[in-house]
């Protein structure tokens, strides 16, 4: 798509970042969506705390399928090769602050989460209440979550009493890896999250 258009090189790479992390957004949205592929990613959010480890859990499978999603864009957008460097440092870097156990002073959080996606912000994607997990999917850029309509600023109940995790999986014996592995097999109560958005509300 890129290669059809005529753009000076500086704006060939900004679109390339800026189109990979709108991928990414929508990849997102389709794992909480597709029950199949929530068995998967639901390992992500199973972690009871949520700090800089959160950033690095997933399903080995779901990995593997991210890279082929990741792939396909790459080919589709004809990115430039810099525009990918760039967009997987930054999103490597930012799923490790966002999903830091950290706040940030509220008058720079306000203003911060305008330009990327912010601790707060993200936390809220792993609230165990559906409603608040099917909201703020994006990982670099916040701005998709504004213009789809899934930017949640907080959770209904404050971080403070806001319950992290999956209702599914409450036992730390859950988070052994070797049950994380199989964990996209089992039959589970859980609901998947994007399904329960408004009738949880």
């Amino acid at each position: 798509m890129l290669n059809a258009l005529a753009l000076p090189g500086w704006a060939a790479i900004a679109a390339g970042i800026a189109l990979l992390d709108l991928a990414i957004y929508f990849q997102h949205v389709m794992f909480h969506a597709v029950p199949a592929l929530w068995r998967l990613h639901r390992v992500h959010h199973a972690d009871l705390d949520f700090d800089v480890t959160t950033g690095a859990r997933f399903h080995p499978v779901e990995i593997l399928i991210s890279t082929a999603i990741k792939c396909a864009a790459i080919a589709a957008l004809g990115a430039p090769v810099i525009s990918v460097f760039v967009f997987e440092m930054l999103l490597n870097a930012t799923a490790m602050f966002n999903h830091a156990n950290a706040s940030l002073p509220q008058r720079l959080e306000r203003w911060l989460r305008w330009l990327v996606v912010t601790p707060d912000m993200h936390r809220v994607h792993h609230s165990v209440r559906y409603e608040e997990s099917s909201s703020n999917f994006g990982f670099n850029l916040p701005w998709w979550d504004r213009l789809f309509g899934t930017y949640r600023a907080r959770p209904r109940l404050g971080h403070d009493a806001m319950t992290i995790g999956v209702d599914a999986f409450r036992s730390p014996q859950d988070l052994r890896l070797d049950r994380l592995l199989v964990q996209p097999l089992l039959d589970t109560p859980g609901q998947y999250p994007i399904t329960r958005r408004h009738a949880a509300g």
